[in-house]
């Protein structure tokens, strides 16, 4: 298995999450600070908006015309910015039964948005969840149940298939893609072993490989449909996201944190960064 040394890139940040790669540059949310940030490869980094109230942003995506998608995580809401002003774009507080966390957005402008479930905050039982559709259209629907804490979502570059990382069930999971956006054929698409690998952020990459953020175990991992792990590298802090990005999308970002029992901590000791490393294979796929 290949060595890897990671190379810090972008320090100074309070809990970098959902990381982006769109046109040349690489896009996260710093949702302690409320902060959707995008950093160039030269490391110049910008604010492109701050969401009001102390609202913490997490999944980002892009519509077809470019606005952009923010999950409000505790709001559990949906907002879109068009570069000018915010919006509600939908509210699901209705059917997501706890904070709101990662999404994706296709090229049709369906957003797949997770939950997690129940309150991990305040250490709650862990409950199963559901994964949300909601369409161009405004309409909101149950995507997937049962899931277990749904997190990173890829889809294939051919659009007909979706994988989820199920944080708390240790494992990806696949779906066929329906015209309409609906989830059939569920599937493990690899099962992970070893205490406390799970799957946050994650990104696909051209041989159809996902590299996967595991917090717990504090590490990136790459694996292949069926679980075979291919890489490993280890980070300093807790793995949240990855992203392959740079001009060939050979560049490994990979956003790490400390979680902090509270926000004001985490805002006052920085401690979150990202750091890069070259790999072999390119991104492909939506982030």
């Amino acid at each position: 298995m290949a060595s890897f040394e990671l190379q810090p890139f972008l320090a100074g940040l309070a809990f970098p999450e959902s990381a982006r790669w769109r046109e040349g540059a690489l896009w996260f949310s710093d949702f302690y600070t409320g902060r959707v940030q995008r950093v160039t490869p030269d490391g110049a980094c910008e604010t492109m908006l701050t969401l009001p109230d102390g609202e913490q942003p997490s999944g980002l995506g892009w519509l077809p015309d470019g606005r952009l998608l923010v999950v409000a995580m505790r709001q559990r809401k949906l907002l879109c910015f068009d570069g000018h002003r915010i919006d509600v774009y939908a509210d699901l507080s209705r059917h997501a039964p706890a904070a709101c966390n990662d999404m994706l957005v296709d090229g049709l402008g369906r957003a797949y948005v997770g939950n997690m479930g129940f309150d991990l905050p305040a250490r709650a039982p862990f409950e199963p969840t559901v994964l949300l559709l909601v369409m161009p259209d405004g309409q909101i629907r149950v995507a997937a149940d049962d899931m277990h804490f749904p997190n990173g979502t890829v889809l294939t570059p051919d659009g007909r298939t979706l994988i989820v990382g199920e944080s708390y069930g240790q494992r990806l999971t696949a779906f066929d893609v329906g015209d309409d956006g609906s989830l059939r054929n569920r599937r493990i698409w690899a099962q992970l072993e070893g205490k406390g690998v799970g799957p946050d952020g994650i990104c696909l990459d051209e041989e159809g490989a996902i590299w996967l953020a595991s917090p717990v175990s504090r590490e990136v991992l790459r694996v292949r449909e069926g679980g075979e792990v291919t890489h490993r590298i280890a980070t300093p802090e807790q793995a949240v996201a990855c992203m392959l990005g740079g001009a060939d999308r050979r560049t490994l970002y990979v956003l790490t944190g400390r979680v902090m029992v509270t926000p004001e901590q985490s805002r006052a000791a920085l401690s979150g960064r990202i750091s890069t490393v070259r790999v072999e294979v390119a991104g492909a796929g939506l982030p």
